[in-house]
């Protein structure tokens, strides 16, 4: 199928549910699911925003702002990982535990709304990469409508630009932890070392950028053409992030890679 013939095929689906909760983060594959499910459901269609100590204080306002420009409505759905000890130890199934944390979180939202479907956005292409979370969202009944449509991330971009949405070529993002090696404990401070870290990067106009903490070293990411801008405002980034609470700031040549913690399992 074409990528307008897997749209249709996804609304066929949507209509089926009647009624849905999206758990949406903002990123361009749950943006484009909620977008679709408000033209095909209404207001039979509701966004909830997952908001614990993982999520970017700037992701989540940029997360309601586009919900809001959908007209769709959405709430904001609050739960903590800090609290949960086997997460905080930070194990290789850490997605795991925070997908099904989520979930039971977006459950009891569903349960308030009168609500029996819970979708996200995985695609086809999650399957590319160690994506334990996809694992405990199929334990708990997590509907994945564009995996039934045969729908890529390559095609949710193609559709979304075609469709004229503004988010279409969004870089890809990911929760705070991820920042952090499996092993190293996770805790609040070292949250918000990597989310102050990344944005003072992203205010240098930066648009694909990762800080991953190594103890109190901080190694950036950022494409291989982004480069040069790190090193033309290397004094400047070095001091904003000693400020955050690094002692070294490094730039990883071999450049961005999404989920390049998981190079080490």
């Amino acid at each position: 199928m074409d990528c307008s013939e897997k749209l249709q095929e996804l609304k066929k689906k949507l209509a089926e549910k009647e009624k849905i909760l999206i758990s949406f983060s903002g990123g361009v594959d749950s943006s484009l699911l909620a977008k679709v499910a408000g033209d095909v459901l209404g207001e039979n269609a509701i966004c909830a925003i997952l908001d614990s100590e993982t999520m970017p204080r700037s992701e989540l306002e940029k997360a309601e702002e586009l919900a809001r420009s959908f007209n769709i409505n959405c709430l904001v759905a609050k739960y903590s990982m800090i609290n949960d000890p086997d997460f905080v130890k930070n194990p290789p199934s850490r997605c795991y535990l925070c997908k099904k944390a989520s979930a039971r979180t977006l459950k009891i939202v569903a349960a308030e709304k009168g609500i029996t479907c819970i979708a996200d956005g995985v695609n086809l292409s999650d399957y590319s990469d160690y994506r334990p979370g996809i694992k405990a969202s199929n334990e708990e009944g997590i509907w994945h409508p564009f995996l039934e449509a045969g729908i890529s991330k390559e095609d949710i971009r193609k559709l979304a630009k075609q469709m004229g949405l503004s988010f279409w070529d969004k870089p890809s993002s990911a929760c705070l932890a991820s920042r952090i090696p499996y092993g190293d404990q996770i805790t609040g401070a070292n949250l918000a070392m990597v989310e102050i870290a990344e944005d003072h990067l992203k205010s240098l106009g930066l648009k694909q950028v990762r800080v991953r903490v190594h103890g109190s070293v901080a190694r950036i990411e950022v494409p291989e053409d982004e480069m040069d801008k790190v090193l033309l405002s290397k004094d400047r980034i070095t001091k904003d992030l000693k400020k955050a609470g690094f002692k070294y700031v490094a730039l990883d040549l071999q450049g961005f890679r999404s989920g390049s913690m998981n190079e080490v399992l």
